[in-house]
């Protein structure tokens, strides 16, 4: 018999979807059986307790978590984001409910073997509830007691070399794709580039300096599979330079219905024939796809790299040769003003040697130096440019200005100039231009 009523998390396992309330009540019977007969070192009715607590919250409208003091482990000042519960006498299992953030895998490679160890730590020394993964990247454990963070700090870095990840108002944990280990559009080793400059700014993440969070993510190409565009404070993402390469047998091929559009994921209907001209040309958004006579041309110097042509045709067309990454700034998701992807502040950087990483961290590190003395605190970054200006924030990372640095729809072409630098200011050309949409 359950410990608690839940009422209203009931409901939640009602609709077609996964439930996280299931998952917690089938974790909650598996500790009661103790069929491995584990030595439990936090309550053993935690996740009822969890439930619990929850049900209480949706009733009264309002949390029963507080923040309650900083907790960690000996020498970090991230990775653990302590919680206790404001009703420990009727939760007793989760009067302190600490989760622990562990550095995943780079590209989130596991072995069968390192997944069974993470969970064996969890199952002994916490709730047994995990999240893979969070926001950021990260393994997370979900629910232990001050007691156990140096245990299992211990058993994660001694006996499986893993890390704690990032929290508090420091670097977190970078989060890469599976770059050139698995993908064949990826222009960049996301993996090594990743790896560098996790080694490289260790301090960064365990010993919180920053006015806020800071996020790097790293996407080896435009499809963005980590996001990088809209969740990382600084996002590298893979591009090209040349032209897109067209085999214009391949495509007579996918016209003829020879070959299986979009490799064949959608193959689990009838949809029809393909039409080249409906599912690629006209859904192109910069309009720079052409097909006539039998031919597909691309106007490659107003290409976008949304990826779309290439993804529905894979085996005609492919990436070019002249590849690297280009370079965003300032994503974040706050609550009041909503989500923002970042703005462009590197068209395009090689990245291809050791040279070019020392070119990377040169630009990380201005940009921090700026933020660190320009930022407020519990600032993102992205707050900072748009309180100071992307201007600001490109003459402090050092880089050249550039017409593509684009921060929005632009109103004026000179946005990204010194007033000084324009003749008659910005206000004159904002005033011109709105005078000839008003006629």
């Amino acid at each position: 018999m359950a410990k608690h009523k839940t009422p209203m998390l009931d409901q939640l396992e009602s609709g077609p979807w996964p439930s996280f309330v299931s998952d917690i009540k089938q974790e909650a019977d598996s500790r009661a059986k103790n069929e491995k007969g584990l030595d439990y070192q936090i309550p053993v009715d935690c996740p009822e307790d969890l439930l619990g607590v929850l049900e209480m919250s949706y009733e009264d409208g309002e949390t029963h978590w507080k923040h309650g003091g900083i907790v960690g482990v000996f020498g970090y000042g991230g990775g653990v984001i302590g919680r206790y519960c404001d009703q420990p006498e009727k939760f007793p299992g989760v009067a302190h409910f600490h989760t622990v953030r562990v550095a995943q895998p780079n590209g989130k490679w596991y072995s069968t073997e390192l997944l069974r160890s993470l969970v064996k730590i969890w199952e002994l020394r916490g709730s047994g509830l995990t999240n893979m993964h969070g926001a950021t990247g990260d393994i997370v454990f979900l629910g232990t007691t001050t007691p156990q963070l140096e245990e299992i700090f211990w058993e994660l870095t001694h006996d499986l070399e893993i890390d704690l990840g990032g929290s508090g108002s420091n670097l977190r944990t970078p989060a890469t794709c599976l770059g050139m280990s698995r993908c064949e559009y990826a222009c960049y080793n996301t993996q090594e580039l990743c790896y560098n400059l996790t080694q490289e700014y260790q301090d960064e993440l365990h010993r919180p300096a920053f006015p806020y969070k800071f996020k790097f993510k790293f996407d080896g190409c435009p499809n963005g599979c980590v996001a990088a565009i809209a969740r990382s404070d600084l996002s590298f993402i893979g591009t090209w330079k040349d032209q897109i390469k067209v085999n214009q047998e391949a495509v007579a091929a996918y016209v003829g219905g020879e070959i299986a559009p979009n490799a064949g994921a959608h193959a689990g209907r009838d949809w029809g024939a393909f039409d080249i001209q409906k599912e690629v040309v006209d859904l192109c958004p910069s309009k720079c796809i052409t097909y006539a006579d039998g031919k597909l041309t691309i106007d490659d110097k107003e290409c976008v790299r949304c990826m779309h042509c290439i993804n529905t045709m894979p085996r005609a067309l492919k990436i070019g040769d002249e590849r690297g990454c280009s370079i965003l700034c300032g994503a974040k998701a706050p609550i009041l003003d909503g989500p923002q992807m970042g703005s462009l502040l590197v068209p395009f950087m090689e990245v291809n040697k050791e040279d070019d990483y020392q070119s990377i961290k040169d630009l990380i590190e201005n940009i921090w130096d700026w933020w660190m003395e320009e930022g407020k605190n519990r600032e993102r970054i992205g707050e900072t440019m748009k309180r100071l200006g992307m201007s600001a924030l490109i003459d402090a990372a050092g880089v050249p200005v550039d017409a593509r640095q684009v921060q929005e729809p632009r109103h004026n072409p000179y946005i990204f100039w010194k007033a000084e630098d324009v003749e008659g200011g910005w206000d004159r050309d904002i005033n011109e231009f709105r005078k000839r949409h008003q006629r």
